[in-house]
């Protein structure tokens, strides 16, 4: 089974994490994100020298932040941006585990897999942890086959989380667990209901992304013998 390199993994992010419209210009592609975050809000290069001055001025036209997504190999419009104002933001990391080896079977009654919509329980869960109507609707924007994870501890609703497949690919995105029921073990149990969900629909790959300074997810998902397969980070103006 050969492992899928990260320009399949970032594609398959995005068909799963979907922007509410993409616009290309001559050297940029740009995300109308609608609210949902920044992932959705990026532009990203498809030239070797794009004008950056267009790309701020188009941004802008959409109401959004000047914010570029650096890929492996931009070093030089890394360093442009940077001569240009343009600051870090959010280092991320991409996790990939095969999904035969996630698949394991969490205790009883701690994962539930919710068919979509999700359920009002989640969204409040999702909410209290700052995912709100925006990145609901990157959600439900997100085509093809999707769940909802459903994590429960202490015989209460813990936690929620949302994954979808791109072919062989499944995603996981916005997995919360509430404050007072951090570290009993839902994060694990949903991911592993996720990974089961995902080999039900066919998918030999589970991957998720998450940013370098969230120390416990990224011990979460090396922990479950995930591996970090490269990244990407931001640069705002």
């Amino acid at each position: 089974m050969t492992r899928p390199d990260l320009s399949r993994l970032l594609d398959a992010s995005e068909a799963t994490w979907p922007p509410a419209r993409m616009i290309d210009l001559p050297g940029w592609r740009l995300r109308d994100g609608a609210g949902g975050g920044q992932r959705v809000s990026a532009a990203t290069a498809t030239t070797g020298s794009p004008d950056i001055a267009a790309m701020i001025a188009a941004q802008a036209g959409l109401g959004q932040a000047p914010l570029v997504m650096i890929r492996p190999g931009e070093d030089r419009l890394d360093s442009r941006l940077a001569a240009e104002g343009f600051r870090i933001k959010d280092p991320v990391t991409l996790y990939l585990g095969p999904v035969e080896t996630l698949a394991v079977a969490p205790p009883p009654v701690s994962a539930f897999q919710v068919a979509w919509p999700p359920m009002r329980i989640q969204e409040e869960l999702w909410l209290e942890g700052g995912i709100g109507p925006g990145r609901l609707a990157v959600m439900a924007r997100a085509e093809g086959s999707k769940c909802a994870i459903l994590g429960r501890s202490k015989d209460q609703p813990a936690g929620t989380a949302f994954v979808a497949c791109d072919r062989d690919i499944a995603l996981l995105h916005a997995l919360e667990v509430t404050p007072r029921l951090r570290r009993g073990g839902a994060a694990v149990n949903m991911m592993h209901g996720a990974a089961i969900w995902a080999k039900s629909q066919g998918a030999s790959w589970l991957a998720v992304l998450v940013t370098r300074e969230n120390v416990p997810a990224n011990a979460l998902y090396s922990a479950l013998g995930m591996s970090p397969v490269g990244g990407y980070h931001y640069r705002v103006k």
